[in-house]
C-alpha cells in the first residue's frame, strides 16, 4: 500500500505528478497510444464532473431541509422554556399550602389513629363472639372449607388468650363444633361414590383441622381403591363402545382419578414436612403408594389386555392400535408422578400382547384358509373325476363289457382332471396361499408405524415379538402347512391319488421359490437378520421340511397308484381257474387296462414334470433301447441272439438237464438288484418307474401262489409279452422290465404242471392283434 501510494504516475494516488507522467508517455508510447490515452482522461474527467454536480443537488436539497428543521426547533424550544418556568412556580406554591395543611391536622391524625386500633380490636371481639354460630351456620351449609378458614384465622388468638374467662367458652364451644365437623368429615371421606377430587378437598381439611397424616395416608388410599374399583367395574359393562372409546373413557374416568390421588398425596403427605410423624413416615408413605398405584394399574390393564384380546382378530386393527397408542402416551405421561412404577412399560406390555394375539388370529385365519383351499381341491378332483366316469362310461360300453367278462376286476383308478386342471389348482393353491401369508404380514406392520408413541424395536419385549412374528405365524404355518400335507400322505389316509400329486407339486414350487419369497419379504419388512441369527429358523430347513412333504406325498401318490393297478391285477389273478383254462387267443382285458392307465397317468405327469413332453404327445419314448421290444419276449436261442435282453426261461423244456430252481437262482445272483419301494424322483420318468415296479412285483407274488396247466402258462406267457411291447415306453431302463417278467413268467414255469411255451409267432400275432 505503502509503495503503491508514493507512485508518482498513480493518478489516483496522493505524490501524482503530471510532468513525470507526461514524459512517460512520450517516451513510451506511440501516438495513437497517447491520443486514446487523452481520450480516456478527459472521458473520465467528464464523468467526475456529472457525479460531483449530481452529489451538489442532492445534498443541496438536504442542506435546505436541515436548515428549516432546525429553525422550527429553535421556535418550540422557546415555547417549552416558558411553559416549564410556569410549572415550576405552581409545585413551588403547592408545596406551601400542604406543608402549612400538614401543620394544621398534626394533632387530629394522632387521634384518628387511635381510634382505627380500637375499631379494629372491637371487630376481632366481634368475630371471635360470633365465630360459633357463625361455624355452625358453615358447617349446616355444607361450606366446610370456609368453616376451616374461618377458625384458622381466629386460631391463633384463641390460642394466645383462650385461658381467659372471657374466652374460655368461645373456645369450648368453637373445638366441640369442629369435633362434629371432623366426624362428619370422616364420615364422608370413607363414603363409597366419592370422586377423587372430593377425597383431595376432604383430606386437605382434615390435615388442617390436625388429623394425624399416617392414618389419613391409609384412609385415603383405602376410598381411592374403592373409587377406582367402581370406575373399573364401569368399564367392564362398556361392551358396545370401540377401543378407542373405551380407553378415552377410561382416561378420562380411571386414570384421571388416580392420577389426581397420586398428585395429591403426594401434595399432602411427600411433599411437606410433618413434625407430628415420625422420620420413616415419608418413606412408609411412599412404599404404600407404590402398592396402591401397582395394584390399580394391574387391574385396569388386565382390563384393557382382556378387551383387546376381545377385538383383536374381529374389529379394525387401526382402531384398537390407535386406542391403545393412546393409553400408552396417557401411561408414559404418568410416569413422572409414580417414578418407582414404570407405567411405559405395562402399556408396552398390551401392546406386545396384542401383537401376539392378532399374529394368532392370523395363524388361525391362515390355517382355516388353507383348510378351505384343500376343500376345494377335493371337490374340484370329485367333480371332474364325476364327469369324466360319465362321459367315459356312454363312450366305451363295449370295452368296460369285456373288462367285466375277465372277471375280478375292481374299478381302476381314475386320473382326476385334465392336465391343464391340475397346473390350474396347484397356481391357485400357491399364489392363494402365497398371497394370504403376504397379506397378513403386511396386516402386522401396522405395529411398527412410525406415528406411534411406542417403539417395539427399541424394546427387548418389542424385539423378541417381531421375531415372534416370523417364528410363529410364518415358519409356525409353513411347517403346519408340512404336517397337513404329510397326513394326506400317511397310510391311514383315504385322499385320492390325484390330490397327493397336487400338494407334492406344491410343495416342491414352496421349496423351490414360496420359502425364499415369504421368508425374504419378512425379514425385509420387519428388519431381521435371519442369516446370523442363532435362534431363528433359516431358510434352507425350512426348504428341506418342504421338499421332505413332497417326496412323501410322491411315494405315496406311486404307492396309491400302484395299489389300485395291483388290486386290479391280483384279483385277475386269484378269480381265474388256471387249470382248466383254454389256449389263449387273446391277451387279458385286465392287462390292457393296466396299459390304459398307465398311459393316462404318463399324460398327466408328462404335463406336470416334463415341460418338453408336448412334442410327443404322451411324453413317452418311442424307440426302445433295443429291438427286444419288437421282438417276441422269451424266444428262442437262435433269435434271441439279436436280442440284448433274452429270457432264461425261452428255451425251458421238461426235459433240460438243469434243474429250473437251479437256473433261476442263479440269474438272480448275477442280475442287478431291483429296489421295488425305494423312493422316487421328481420326474415322470421315475415315477411311472416306481408304480410299474410295484404292479410287476405284485404280479410276481400272485403267479407264486397259483398254479398252472399248460394253457395257464401259455396265457402268463402272452401277457408278459403284451407288458413288455408296451410298458418299455414309459421307462429309462427297458432291462428293468424284462427282468421283472422274466421272473413272472419264470415263476409260472415253475408252479406249472406241463410247462410247454407258446411258439414266439403266435405270441407275437396275438399280441398285435389286440
Amino acid at each position: 500500500m505503502g509503495e503503491k501510494s508514493g507512485n508518482p504516475y498513480d493518478m489516483d494516488g496522493p505524490s501524482f505528478d503530471a510532468d513525470r507522467y507526461l514524459q512517460k508517455l512520450l517516451k513510451e508510447c506511440s501516438l495513437k497510444q497517447i491520443m486514446d490515452t487523452e481520450a480516456a482522461i478527459v472521458r473520465q474527467t467528464q464523468t467526475l464532473h456529472s457525479d460531483m454536480q449530481t452529489l451538489v443537488y442532492e445534498n443541496y436539497n438536504k442542506f435546505i431541509s436541515a436548515t428549516d428543521t432546525i429553525r422550527k426547533m429553535k421556535t418550540d424550544f422557546k415555547s417549552m422554556e416558558t411553559e416549564m418556568n410556569l410549572l415550576m412556580t405552581n409545585m413551588q406554591s403547592i408545596t406551601d399550602f400542604s406543608e402549612r395543611i400538614t401543620d394544621t391536622l398534626q394533632e387530629t391524625r394522632s387521634q384518628l389513629t387511635r381510634l382505627s386500633g380500637k375499631h379494629q380490636l372491637l371487630k376481632k371481639l366481634q368475630f371471635l363472639s360470633s365465630l360459633p354460630a357463625k361455624l355452625k351456620t358453615l358447617i349446616e351449609e355444607e361450606n366446610y372449607q370456609q368453616a376451616v378458614q374461618e377458625y384458622s384465622h381466629a386460631q391463633k388468638v384463641l390460642q394466645q388468650y383462650g385461658q381467659q374467662p372471657s374466652f374460655q367458652g368461645i373456645q369450648e364451644d368453637c373445638i366441640k363444633i369442629l369435633d362434629e365437623l371432623k366426624d362428619r368429615l370422616r364420615g364422608e371421606f370413607r363414603q363409597t361414590g366419592k370422586s377423587a377430587q372430593s377425597l383431595t378437598e376432604i383430606g386437605e381439611l382434615l390435615l388442617q383441622l390436625g388429623e394425624r397424616p399416617s392414618t389419613l395416608a391409609k384412609e385415603m388410599l383405602e376410598c381411592a381403591s374403592k373409587r377406582l374399583h367402581e370406575q373399573i367395574v364401569v368399564l367392564q359393562d362398556q361392551t358396545d363402545r370401540d377401543m378407542i372409546e373405551f380407553i378415552d373413557l377410561g382416561i378420562e374416568g380411571f386414570l384421571k382419578d388416580l392420577t389426581l390421588v397420586i398428585s395429591s398425596y403426594n401434595d399432602m403427605f411427600l411433599a411437606r414436612h410433618l413434625d407430628q410423624e415420625a422420620d420413616n413416615f415419608e418413606q412408609v408413605a411412599r412404599l404404600d403408594l407404590n402398592e396402591f398405584v401397582n395394584r390399580n394399574v394391574d387391574e385396569y390393564l388386565a382390563l384393557v389386555q382382556d378387551r383387546a384380546e376381545l377385538e383383536i382378530g374381529h374389529g379394525d386393527s387401526q382402531i384398537i392400535l390407535r386406542g391403545l397408542d393412546r393409553l400408552h402416551r396417557r401411561m408414559t405421561a404418568m410416569r413422572t408422578l409414580c417414578k418407582a412404577v414404570d407405567m411405559s412399560k405395562s402399556g408396552l406390555d398390551i401392546i406386545v400382547g396384542a401383537a401376539q394375539q392378532l399374529c394368532q388370529a392370523h395363524m388361525k385365519s391362515l390355517k382355516d384358509h388353507f383348510a378351505d383351499s384343500l376343500s376345494s381341491i377335493r371337490l374340484a378332483l370329485v367333480s371332474s373325476n364325476t364327469a369324466s366316469a360319465s362321459n367315459s362310461g356312454s363312450g366305451s360300453s363295449s370295452q368296460s363289457t369285456s373288462g367285466a367278462a375277465a372277471g375280478g376286476q375292481v374299478n381302476p383308478p381314475s386320473t382326476g382332471t385334465g392336465t391343464g386342471g391340475l397346473r390350474e389348482l396347484i397356481s391357485n393353491l400357491y399364489v392363494s396361499t402365497i398371497e394370504k401369508v403376504k397379506g397378513l404380514m403386511q396386516d402386522l406392520l401396522i405395529f411398527l408405524q412410525p406415528e406411534w408413541s411406542f417403539n417395539l424395536k427399541s424394546d427387548p419385549k418389542g424385539i423378541q415379538c417381531i421375531e415372534g412374528i416370523r417364528e410363529n405365524l410364518l415358519v409356525a404355518f409353513l411347517r403346519h402347512f408340512c404336517c397337513t400335507v404329510n397326513g394326506y400322505g400317511s397310510i391311514s389316509s383315504t385322499a385320492p391319488p390325484t390330490l397327493l400329486l397336487v400338494l407334492s407339486k406344491v410343495c416342491l414350487e414352496m421349496e423351490r421359490a414360496g420359502v425364499h419369497t415369504l421368508t425374504a419379504l419378512v425379514d425385509e419388512l420387519y428388519s431381521i437378520d435371519s442369516e446370523r441369527s442363532v435362534t431363528l429358523v433359516h431358510e434352507s430347513e425350512l426348504c428341506a421340511e418342504m421338499r421332505d412333504s413332497a417326496q412323501l406325498l410322491l411315494d405315496s401318490y406311486v404307492r396309491l397308484q400302484a395299489l389300485n393297478l395291483s388290486q386290479m391285477l391280483r384279483k385277475s389273478v386269484e378269480t381265474r381257474d388256471w387249470l382248466n383254462c383254454l389256449e389263449p387267443r387273446s391277451v387279458r382285458a385286465v392287462m390292457k387296462r393296466v396299459v390304459e392307465e398307465i398311459s393316462a397317468i404318463d399324460l398327466v405327469l408328462g404335463e406336470l414334470y416334463d415341460g418338453s413332453s408336448h412334442a410327443h404327445g404322451t411324453g413317452s419314448r418311442t424307440t426302445a433301447s433295443s429291438d427286444s421290444s419288437r421282438k417276441t419276449h422269451f424266444s428262442s436261442i437262435g433269435t434271441s441272439k439279436q436280442s440284448q435282453f433274452r429270457s432264461t426261461w425261452s428255451t425251458y423244456t421238461p426235459q433240460s438237464q438243469m434243474d429250473s430252481s437251479f437256473v433261476s437262482n442263479m440269474q438272480r445272483l448275477f442280475s442287478e438288484k431291483i429296489e421295488i419301494f425305494a423312493p422316487v424322483e421328481f420326474s415322470k420318468v421315475s415315477i411311472i418307474t416306481g408304480i410299474i415296479k410295484i404292479c410287476l412285483k405284485t404280479l410276481l407274488e400272485c403267479v407264486r401262489l397259483r398254479t398252472f396247466s399248460r394253457y395257464g402258462l401259455q396265457q402268463i406267457q402272452v401277457d408278459a409279452h403284451y407288458l413288455q411291447m408296451n410298458l418299455w415306453r414309459f421307462v429309462s431302463d427297458e432291462n428293468l422290465i424284462h427282468v421283472l417278467l422274466d421272473e413272472i413268467l419264470g415263476s409260472a414255469v415253475l408252479r406249472c404242471l406241463e410247462p410247454i411255451l407258446m411258439e414266439p409267432n403266435a405270441v407275437e400275432i396275438i399280441c398285435e392283434r389286440n
